[in-house]
């Protein structure tokens, strides 16, 4: 299995997500990863979907589908060309003396992720960046007790001067 990145812009309506997610779970393929957002035109939507396919024809043929529903505008394999991925994730750790707190600031600071909250025995860090850089946070931070992570899954854009609407 290997994970795919897939841009898709498509009407802002209702509706719209419960197509697009059914057509791929009805071909049993796993979503890993699921956002969507505004774009710069406020009719449209953008999907940014990760998906684990086994093969390019499984592949081909989704996309295919996908680009088929009424309400998809256009719809992009961002694995074709260079991509700029990232995701947030805010994760709630429990601390129980002074020092474990400025250790997890510490251990913040070294990820470039920030203190958003602190409470008598707990905080939260706020980490951007790549799926990898904020899982290795996630294996640095398991030695403490870990409360909580809410992450939003894979963002990305094609890396360059031409949208997505464009290619």
């Amino acid at each position: 299995m290997r994970k795919q990145h897939l841009a898709i812009l498509s009407d802002n309506k209702p509706g719209v997500l419960t197509h697009i997610a059914g057509l791929i779970s009805r071909k049993a393929i796993n979503i890993e990863s699921l956002t969507v957002g505004y774009t710069e035109e406020p009719d449209v939507s953008r999907f940014n979907i990760v998906i684990s396919i086994e093969d390019d024809k499984e592949l081909k043929q989704t996309i295919s589908q996908l680009a088929k529903l009424i309400d998809v505008i256009k719809i992009i394999n961002l694995d074709e060309a260079p991509f700029i991925s990232y995701e947030l994730a805010m994760i709630k750790v429990r601390y129980d003396t002074p020092q474990v707190r400025d250790e997890l600031a510490s251990l913040a600071n070294l990820f470039h992720a920030k203190v958003v909250d602190v409470n008598l025995n707990s905080l939260i860090l706020r980490v951007t960046g790549r799926e990898d850089h904020v899982n290795a946070l996630i294996n640095v931070l398991t030695p403490y007790e870990i409360l909580e992570i809410a992450r939003t899954g894979t963002i990305s854009l094609s890396r360059g001067l031409v949208p997505v609407k464009a290619m």
